[in-house]
C-alpha cells in the first residue's frame, strides 16, 4: 500500500475506508479460514513457537525424534495385529513393522534410541490365536 492519508482525516477513518476497499475489490475472499471461528487455545499460556506448531499440525509433520515415532508406530502396529481379522493380517502387519524396526536398529538414529526389538511373529501370531480361540492356519498364502 503506498497511498498516503490525507490530512485532516482521522487515522482510524482512514484505515476503516482502506479495509472497505479491499473488502469491495474482493481481496479478502478465498482466505483460510474465511467464515469460520479462530482455533481456541488449550493452554493459556504464551509460547513464542505457536505459530511453528500449528504448521507442523496443519501439515502432519512429526514432533517426535524418528526413534520415538518410528516406537510408537511399532506398538500400534502390535495392538493392530493382535486385533486383525486373519491370521493373514497379523503376519503382515508385524512383517511390515518388523522391516522398519531392524532398519533402525542397523543405522544409528537421530535423538533416543529406539528400545525396541523385531517382533517374533510366531509368538503374536499364537497370542491372536490364543485370543480369538483358533484353530493354527496354513501360514503360507499366495502372493496377490
Amino acid at each position: 500500500m503506498t497511498e498516503r492519508k490525507p490530512p485532516g482525516v482521522p487515522f482510524e477513518s482512514w484505515v476503516d475506508k482502506q479495509i472497505q476497499d479491499a473488502a469491495a475489490r474482493g481481496e479478502f475472499d478465498g482466505l483460510t479460514g474465511a467464515g469460520k471461528p479462530l482455533p481456541a487455545e488449550v493452554d493459556s499460556s504464551y509460547d513464542e513457537l505457536w505459530w511453528i506448531k500449528r504448521k507442523m499440525a496443519r501439515e502432519g509433520w512429526s514432533v517426535l525424534p524418528p526413534a520415538l515415532a518410528l516406537r510408537k508406530e511399532a506398538e500400534d502396529a502390535l495392538a493392530a495385529a493382535l486385533e486383525a481379522p486373519s491370521e493373514y493380517a497379523v503376519r503382515k502387519i508385524l512383517t511390515e513393522v518388523n522391516a522398519k524396526i531392524r532398519d533402525m536398529m542397523f543405522r544409528p538414529p537421530p535423538g533416543p534410541p529406539l528400545g525396541k526389538k523385531p517382533y517374533d511373529v510366531e509368538a503374536v501370531v499364537e497370542e491372536w490365536r490364543e485370543r480369538r480361540n483358533t484353530p493354527p492356519a496354513d501360514a503360507e498364502r499366495p502372493a496377490p
